[in-house]
């Protein structure tokens, strides 16, 4: 019994998964979905009039079975090959007619190749250990993250003739909204950018993806780490009257400002066992890419140790009240106003050597 075949390897090595019977293809992904179903053709039709040969049914509409049978052995007066017959959005049409289907996976010896888009694909099915044993299972959903860098690096180069910058890469997967056609948009965008043959660097990424609300939030957290509260507090009010919401800027700006925290915890941390931290290397160890490194270390040293080490509970203070008694946007821009505040104002003195002063090695 064969296991799904991931879409990207699928795409990658299609000659391995012989298209023959039923192939699901199961998943979220639709930019996925589009292209198994392209090398899904390639494999199946032949001919100048191939498209003759397809046929595609939506699930959303009353579909018979027999009206998809019919077309399974019915041949094309135009086109060679087999006849590929689609159903989009199966989910439906495969909980009314599930026996009919696995008997007809079971039993059929035509060369016509029935492919299902559906959502679910339930493991614990008899249709899926039917297709396990005699069809095939594509599963299109958004990859991790070491294989996504990975195709997005591949996808740059072979389809939109550009080069992406390693660096790029991380930081376009982590600007923009995770969905493989939008990312994949992206990439056109920056490709037009670099020119042919050019290279896609990180401050295309910055300036290029994921719109002027996503910038002007990393311009409100830069204003407030660089002190000047009055900078933030009016990017703040830009993104809360275009329709932002207050806990989602919280986990916008969340991620980089738990960094911070988490690289001043390892400077402390290296200082009690007698092993004084580098301040590069420990924001480094809290996940900052490197081409951030200087940026950062920067806002850090400006910040101290005494704010640096408050930036955990001034978050989850921000979360609690943001989903609890502070959730309605007057009293969300509120917590958010309290916390530029914090990150901007001049901390008091600290009775400990500040975190600017850490030792270097």
């Amino acid at each position: 019994m064969s296991k799904p075949a991931d879409a990207l390897e699928y795409l990658a090595q299609a000659a391995k998964y012989p298209a023959q019977g039923i192939c699901a293809l199961f998943g979220d992904d639709a930019f996925l979905k589009r292209l198994v179903l392209g090398e899904l053709k390639q494999q199946v039709l032949s001919g100048d009039d191939a498209e003759f040969s397809v046929t595609t049914f939506s699930g959303r509409d009353p579909l018979l079975l027999r009206d998809v049978f019919d077309a399974l052995s019915t041949r094309a007066l135009f086109g060679g090959g087999r006849h590929l017959v689609i159903v989009e959005e199966a989910d439906d049409f495969v909980s009314h007619n599930r026996p009919a289907l696995e008997d007809y996976a079971a039993r059929s010896k035509s060369s016509a190749l029935l492919v299902l888009d559906v959502k679910l694909w339930p493991s614990s099915t008899r249709l899926y250990k039917a297709l396990a044993e005699s069809g095939l299972q594509i599963e299109c959903k958004f990859p991790p993250a070491a294989r996504m860098l990975k195709w997005l690096t591949q996808r740059c180069q072979q389809h939109h003739r550009a080069r992406l910058d390693p660096a790029a890469a991380e930081l376009l997967l982590e600007s923009a909204e995770p969905e493989m056609g939008l990312l994949d948009q992206e990439l056109a965008k920056l490709a037009s950018l670099a020119g042919e043959a050019g290279t896609i660097t990180p401050g295309m990424v910055q300036e290029a993806v994921g719109g002027w609300r996503a910038k002007t939030a990393w311009e409100m957290l830069d204003a407030a780490l660089a002190g000047d509260s009055r900078k933030a507090l009016v990017q703040l009010d830009r993104l809360l009257l275009s329709g932002e919401v207050p806990i989602s800027l919280l986990a916008q700006i969340g991620a980089s400002l738990r960094k911070l925290a988490a690289a001043t915890r390892l400077v402390e941390q290296g200082e009690k066992i007698g092993r004084p931290t580098n301040l590069r290397q420990a924001l480094d160890q809290a996940g900052f890419k490197p081409f951030l490194l200087g940026k950062v270390e920067g806002q850090l040293r400006k910040l101290g140790r005494a704010r640096g080490n408050q930036i955990y509970r001034w978050l989850l203070q921000a979360d609690l009240a943001l989903k609890g008694t502070s959730s309605s946007p007057a009293r969300g821009r509120l917590v958010l106003e309290t916390l530029i505040v914090r990150l901007s104002a001049p901390s008091a003195p600290a009775p400990r050597q500040p975190l600017a002063a850490a030792r270097q090695r």
